[in-house]
């Protein structure tokens, strides 16, 4: 054992809690009996400990107690048959009070650090639930602040609703736009486009003098969506595309349409 280290190792708070085997135990006795300034550093700690017993008194369980007290109880009944009553005999009553106390203390120390071990656990787990929530409530708010962004802009008096109803191609389709020509924009709700395969896709375009424009690919996962708003459009159309869309629409796969 080092004595050069054993301040750094924890070994002499384990010798105070009995936690070192008899041959650990009898090595840093003969090491404190030799070491003065080692010593003195073991005094430190063991006042240390019991004043932190003393400020942190809890009531022990019930158990600890009666453990305590049947424990003096057998030394002092042990001490009886041995030693007749003597000066003798009233030191080793006194030192079996004074081992009762020691054990009380390390009983309550342990205890102490085992409250202090689950309390630590209790506000780890608080605040990763605080942390949880806050996180959900930042969602909410973005997901309120979204939605009531979209609720702005669709009633908006200059936004226009126009309905696109779907064709022979997609009978059951159809999606809602709304324009605003005063703020250039469109909102597009496809929520009502039947669901495709996955290799394909729906895009939106506007017809400019017989051009068709591309607005954008339309998500099936979206429940609002701001498309490309083009200038001087006469209609918006949809078209069902490749996935990843088309840079021309194909023209065979037009499901909607609606004039501006």
């Amino acid at each position: 054992m080092d004595r050069n280290s054993i301040k750094d190792t924890g070994i002499l708070e384990q010798y105070l809690l009995g936690e070192l085997s008899d041959s650990q135990r009898i090595e840093v006795e003969n090491i404190l009996k030799e070491d003065l300034e080692l010593r003195n550093y073991f005094n430190k700690i063991e006042d240390d400990f019991e004043k932190l017993a003393m400020e942190n008194a809890i009531t022990p369980p019930s158990g600890i107690k009666d453990s305590l007290l049947n424990s003096i109880e057998n030394s002092i009944t042990k001490e009886e048959k041995v030693i007749p009553i003597s000066k003798k005999s009233n030191r080793q009553f006194y030192l079996a009070i004074a081992s009762g106390f020691a054990l009380l203390f390390m009983l309550t120390s342990g205890w102490l650090f085992n409250q202090w071990q689950n309390s630590k656990n209790t506000v780890e787990i608080v605040q990763n639930e605080a942390t949880d929530l806050r996180n959900q409530i930042q969602t909410l708010e973005n997901s309120f602040n979204e939605t009531n962004s979209w609720y702005q802009a669709i009633n908006n008096p200059n936004t226009v609703q126009l309905v696109l109803r779907g064709n022979q191609i997609s009978p059951n389709s159809n999606a809602i736009t709304y324009v605003n020509h005063t703020e250039k924009t469109v909102i597009l709700n496809p929520k009502g486009l039947t669901k495709l395969d996955d290799d394909k896709t729906y895009q939106m375009w506007a017809d400019v003098d017989g051009e068709m424009i591309d607005m954008g690919i339309i998500p099936s996962n979206k429940e609002m969506i701001a498309m490309k708003y083009i200038d001087n459009a006469e209609s918006i159309n949809i078209t069902i595309e490749p996935a990843g869309g088309n840079d021309h629409p194909t023209v065979e796969q037009l499901i909607s349409n609606v004039l501006l």
